[in-house]
């Protein structure tokens, strides 16, 4: 039986995720970053890393991206990119949980601008780490960074971007 869709839907694969998908920020590795974290989602292989580099205030003052993912990882990564520069570990850590939480219906829409372009995905529970990526490995790069400037050194583990439940309808 075929689909029907709704006029007030939005696909999946929209236009507005294949234009940011098409132009992330800060798409080149930094050359000696304070801190590097790595995401994988173990359902499609999509990978990010991120390598931030803290000012003096604590806040990120540049950030470099390897994105090898889905247009979805990659939008995320864009809409990450394009706000990061001057967020805090703690701001970060923020988003990350409202994105996780919003995703999980257990929240509301995180307050990260341009967000509401993953509506149509909160039904695809299994394209969900591949928009968490981003801000999973930022957030991790962040804190590490900033641990290591304050002398609390630790080393940035690469860990695969935790699974959620379903597959993709």
């Amino acid at each position: 039986m075929p689909q029907v869709s709704r006029p007030h839907e939005r696909p999946l694969y929209n236009a507005e995720i294949l234009r940011l998908a098409a132009s992330i920020p800060y798409h080149k590795r930094l050359t000696a970053p304070m801190a590097t974290a790595e995401r994988r989602s173990p359902i499609c292989g999509s990978r990010v890393t991120v390598d931030v580099d803290m000012g003096a205030d604590g806040r990120v003052a540049a950030v470099g991206l390897l994105v090898r993912a889905c247009a979805l990882g990659q939008a995320s990564s864009s809409l990450l990119a394009s706000s990061i520069v001057g967020r805090t570990p703690a701001e970060l850590a923020a988003a990350r949980d409202a994105i996780t939480a919003w995703l999980a219906r257990t929240g509301e829409a995180p307050d990260w601008p341009g967000m509401d372009v993953f509506a149509p995905a909160l039904d695809y529970t299994a394209r969900h780490p591949s928009i968490r990526l981003a801000f999973e490995a930022a957030a991790e790069a962040a804190e590490t960074a900033a641990n290591s400037a304050s002398g609390h050194a630790e080393v940035s583990v690469t860990a695969p971007a935790s699974a959620s439940a379903g597959t993709d309808v």
